[in-house]
């Protein structure tokens, strides 16, 4: 689809002037729940360790977030759908920064209040987060874009909010402790005054439901299922965020330590490889949808996920592997806006915060367990675990590559058996 096919026709003009300020309510609102949701990656477990001394506590109260954060993606979706997508995201925002102001008010809260309010996040971030996806498309079109420079930046967010969230966490944490707290609840509440305020144009308001909300949750789980694209993808993000879980928490510090690399330098490589997929995913925001999306795809998701796991099974220098963490972190920039926008042309509007959420919950579903799989895989060795990784995810990634259709007419859905 190309910039040409998404203009507005003349006749139009003047019915449906093109504006930017929907695009921007979404983007503004989407990087302050992201930064606020990558701070706590940080903020979270180092207040728990430095308080209580155990580490197995900062995996439950993370556990207590990602679960909720699954369970409800499987069945918020028609409830995005009827009520609006604009009112969940505001909604999901404010529960968050609420809970984030009990937690960061309280003295010393005990243990199972930080369970609960970091639950609460979870169940009420995983809705807001589907919902701004949801709205993305919508506002997209509204500035008359083609809909990848609308995941291009999308993107842009994500990774910029994924490299400084944890950095400005640390040097917050560091210097004042507990009170960082604070920044990560005005986070949460600005994004939801944005949404508030703003009122993304191109959103549909809300279905009515007369069909019974499990009839719904059927509709959107039989979409997925008939949609050959779309099964395609579900697939890809499941088996690679369960390897890429398996990589980063286990295989890449297993790594670093047997060859006395400190964790200065997994941040480094982490680092690179975040500012390298920004750049990418800027580029790819602007002139993303003049080139093939089958080629540029395969392309940049081997770089960005093979490449890492071979460089280190292959006890490549410090130097090669900081090079080729780079040239991933390229890749993932490029890859990344492709896939977001098969998905918003595939799935119609009365179906996006079903079909969304359901995304979601299957691409999540595997991450609890990849860190327990990363651990056991190490019975093969470092090296033979880093290559049976490798194969799967080439494997992965090259079958929606087969699978999927990746340039849909006037973006309307073709379901595919």
């Amino acid at each position: 689809m190309t910039d040409q096919a998404l203009r507005v026709p003349a006749h139009e003009k003047h019915a449906a002037p093109r504006s930017w300020r929907g695009l921007a309510v979404v983007l503004g609102s989407q990087a302050c729940a992201l930064s606020a949701n990558r701070m706590l990656l940080i903020a979270i477990p180092w207040l728990l360790l430095t308080s209580t001394g155990d580490p197995a506590t900062a995996g439950l109260v993370t556990l207590c977030q990602a679960l909720p954060y699954v369970v409800v993606q499987v069945v918020v979706g028609p409830l995005i759908d009827r009520l609006g997508p604009r009112r969940i995201s505001v909604a999901g925002d404010a529960m968050s920064a609420v809970a984030m102001i009990l937690l960061a008010a309280a003295p010393g809260p005990p243990l199972l209040m930080v369970m609960a309010c970091m639950a609460c996040v979870g169940a009420a971030d995983g809705p807001a987060v589907a919902a701004k996806h949801t709205l993305l498309p919508g506002a997209t079109a509204s500035a008359g874009q083609p809909i990848e420079r609308g995941t291009g930046m999308a993107t842009v967010i994500e990774r910029a909010a994924t490299s400084a969230g944890p950095l400005a966490s640390g040097v917050l944490v560091a210097a004042f402790g507990a009170r960082t707290l604070w920044v990560v609840a005005v986070l949460f509440a600005a994004a939801a005054l944005i949404g508030v305020i703003g009122r993304p144009t191109g959103a549909h308001a809300g279905s009515t439901g007369a069909g019974g909300y499990v009839r719904e949750l059927r509709d959107g789980a039989g979409f997925l299922h008939r949609d050959r694209s779309l099964r395609a993808i579900v697939i890809m993000y499941a088996v690679t965020n369960f390897l890429d879980q398996a990589f980063l928490t286990v295989l890449l510090p297993v790594w670093a330590h047997g060859h006395g690399h400190g964790v200065a330098f997994v941040g480094l490589i982490s680092g690179v490889f975040g500012a390298c997929a920004v750049f990418t995913a800027a580029i790819a925001a602007w002139v993303g949808a003049r080139f093939p999306r089958r080629t540029v795809f395969l392309v940049a998701i081997i770089v960005a996920g093979v490449s890492r796991y071979v460089v280190l099974a292959a006890d490549a220098s410090p130097t090669v592997v900081l090079l080729v963490f780079a040239a991933a972190g390229l890749g993932s920039g490029t890859a990344c806006p492709i896939v977001e926008a098969v998905e918003a042309e595939r799935i119609p509007d009365h179906l996006r915060g079903r079909v969304r959420t359901l995304i979601v919950a299957w691409a999540w579903a595997g991450i609890p367990f990849g860190g327990l799989a990363g651990a056991a895989m190490l019975a093969l060795g470092l090296g033979p675990a880093l290559w049976v990784c490798a194969g799967f995810y080439l494997a992965a990634v090259v079958h929606p590559g087969v699978r999927v259709t990746w340039r849909t007419p006037c973006g309307t859905a073709r379901p595919r058996r």
